[in-house]
């Protein structure tokens, strides 16, 4: 089983890293600002398109679509042995915790920058992890509490209860550093009876409010997220707005001032998805205008030149040379094709067990001592 989770993290991390940037087929479609497809959410289920729209707000969203991974991809890396023994731990998950990891629709990372509070202080970003399926997400609960050893407390907010940890090695630094005091303490909270949340304390009340009705995610957010509800993996987010406000251009928590910069500069989406032979990234960043667009554009081509050539990977080489950029009115939209076998050659010889060198022992030559010749002289008459 670990070799069979090893396989799938390397093939999460080659499309994910492999390929330093995300791609798009065109860009009308795939436009960050722009209208998005006729019918985004259609290949969606609707109790999770519904879990979706009850999340707050963020300025960056990782979504991940778990039954297409586990049941699609997986059966295409594996081996029929390999496939058998996820299955089989699947099956013991299931009977230990009742989840089974291929029905859950959807795990969503959500992170957002809070502003600077009255002291001035750089305030670091929250997270939360969602998940969302054919569980129960209250018994998970009960596990979670029963595996923390009794160091879960209850607190009260709204109609939900929250459970919350302090982690003691990080409280401890976060008495030399104030940064890290909102890592010290993480919560975790049943949003629905399908739904379970995992965080920052104070992002996890914010999507207890959200699922009351209050602060929920704006539909063109989730528009951007789910573009391609087909995607294995996607991404959505604002960079540029979210340091903005972590610095104080938008305000800080005592002194609200007016966005001096309605930009959508560095706005981004991407998304791995795949058909019957290749995965495929495809995403778009805007660019503001034209003209920014077409410099960029050159950057990052000719980066990619240098990078293409000065890797000695030739998978990675590969994968550089696949890579399409072009400009596109207001955006830069990338591309590229990976074949799967390709994908597969990766990840078995990553799998490979290293050689060991054989040791040898050599035997010390003994020098023989030299062997002195004596050499008779002769006798006189």
């Amino acid at each position: 089983m670990k070799k069979t989770l090893v396989q799938l993290i390397a093939f999460i991390l080659l499309v994910l890293t492999a390929n330093a940037s995300v791609i798009a087929q065109n860009s009308q479609a795939l436009a960050v600002n722009g209208p998005a497809s006729a019918s985004p959410f259609a290949a969606f289920s609707q109790a999770g398109l519904t879990s979706l729209s009850n999340l707050p707000e963020a300025d960056t969203f990782t979504f991940i679509n778990p039954r297409r991974i586990l049941n699609e991809a997986a059966p295409r890396l594996m081996s029929e042995k390999e496939l058998a023994e996820m299955r089989a731990a699947f099956d013991q998950a299931k009977q230990f915790a009742g989840i089974d990891p291929t029905k859950v629709d959807y795990i969503v990372l959500a992170t957002r920058f809070r502003k600077p509070s009255a002291e001035l202080t750089f305030m670091p970003p929250e997270f939360m992890i969602v998940a969302s399926g054919e569980f129960s997400a209250d018994s998970l609960l009960v596990l979670a509490r029963a595996a923390s050893g009794g160091k879960l407390r209850d607190e009260t907010y709204g109609a939900k209860t929250l459970s919350l940890l302090t982690i003691d090695a990080i409280a401890g630094e976060a008495e030399k550093n104030p940064v890290l005091k909102s890592f010290s303490e993480v919560a975790i909270v049943s949003l629905s009876p399908s739904t379970i949340a995992f965080g920052t304390t104070a992002y996890l009340k914010a999507a207890v409010d959200a699922a009351a009705g209050n602060g929920r995610i704006s539909p063109e957010s989730l528009a951007s997220l789910l573009r391609d509800p087909n995607a294995l993996i996607s991404f959505a987010g604002s960079p540029l707005t979210s340091f903005s406000k972590s610095i104080g251009l938008l305000g800080t928590e005592a002194n609200a001032r007016a966005p001096r910069c309605d930009s959508k500069f560095g706005d981004f989406y991407a998304a791995i998805t795949m058909d019957a032979t290749n995965f495929m990234l495809r995403g778009a960043m805007n660019a503001d205008n034209p003209d920014t667009a077409k410099i960029i554009n050159s950057l990052i081509s000719g980066l990619l030149r240098q990078a293409t050539s000065s890797v000695p990977d030739i998978t990675a080489q590969s994968v550089f040379k696949a890579l399409t950029v072009t400009a596109q009115e207001n955006e830069l939209v990338l591309r590229a094709d990976i074949p799967q076998q390709m994908v597969m050659d990766f990840i078995k010889e990553k799998m490979k067990p290293k050689k060991q060198e054989a040791v040898t022992e050599s035997t010390p030559q003994v020098k023989k001592p030299a062997v002195r010749r004596r050499t008779r002289r002769g006798t006189r008459p």
